[in-house]
């Protein structure tokens, strides 16, 4: 993954990110040659909140389908959190 160093966004500023999202959907900026954030566009961002969603709604199911739920009231429910502290 391409690198945009801190001294490059100071100079440069959105350019520099702007440039380096034109070729690729993610760009890394390193700070004192250490990776430190990663930019990108919001499309691409979207896309990664998406996909993170129905991963998250595929587990979901998989519990549901083998059974690993509890069915109980709201006081229970806050009940057994509270003995879980």
């Amino acid at each position: 993954m391409p690198y945009i160093s801190a001294n490059d966004l100071k100079i440069k500023g959105v350019v520099a990110i702007e440039a380096m999202l034109a070729n690729q959907p993610e760009a890394i900026i390193s700070v004192r040659g250490k990776e430190r954030f990663v930019v990108m566009d919001m499309e691409h961002y979207y896309y990664l909140r998406e996909c993170e969603l129905e991963a998250a709604l595929a587990e979901s199911r998989a519990d549901l389908a083998e059974g690993r739920f509890v069915r109980e009231s709201p006081e229970e429910h806050v009940a057994r959190l509270k003995a879980a502290q």
